[in-house]
């Protein structure tokens, strides 16, 4: 049975607020997981160049890590180009949505809380738009 593509729904405005409210909080945990490294590098620079096979890497998690590395630097580039402050607003909702709690805020976004609500929604679409022009979300 083949399915006909004009009958298709496109996806609803609740799926795409999941959609991105996954995004945000994968987003938050993957950048909050950098570290800065010091001291020496921790690589032989006669040994830099090999490389591991990678025979094993389906069943060990490393694709599906470097494939949600290579997500989470598109939307990390796409949400770099979001200017303040809504850039700020999205990576405090981003924290809130990794945390499960709505305890973090900014003083760079309004206080008014109809005003945050209004600079949240603004910023989502825009963040939304940039997605759906880089392909990481259509």
């Amino acid at each position: 049975m083949t399915t006909n593509p004009a009958t298709l729904e496109a996806p609803s405005e609740l799926d795409v607020n999941q959609a991105l409210n996954d995004l945000l909080t994968r987003w938050h945990q993957w950048s909050s997981s950098y570290t800065f490294g010091k001291g020496y590098p921790s690589i032989d620079s006669a040994c830099r160049s090999s490389r591991t096979s990678r025979q094993y890497d389906d069943s060990n998690g490393a694709l599906d890590a470097a494939v949600e590395n290579k997500i989470m630097e598109a939307f990390d580039a796409a949400a770099a180009t979001i200017e303040q402050p809504y850039l700020t607003a999205l990576q405090f909702q981003a924290r809130n949505l990794f945390t499960g709690r709505q305890v973090w805020t900014s003083p760079r976004l309004p206080v008014d809380e109809m005003e945050r609500v209004v600079l949240m929604m603004e910023a989502r679409n825009r963040l939304l738009r940039v997605l759906a022009r880089s392909g990481v979300m259509s």
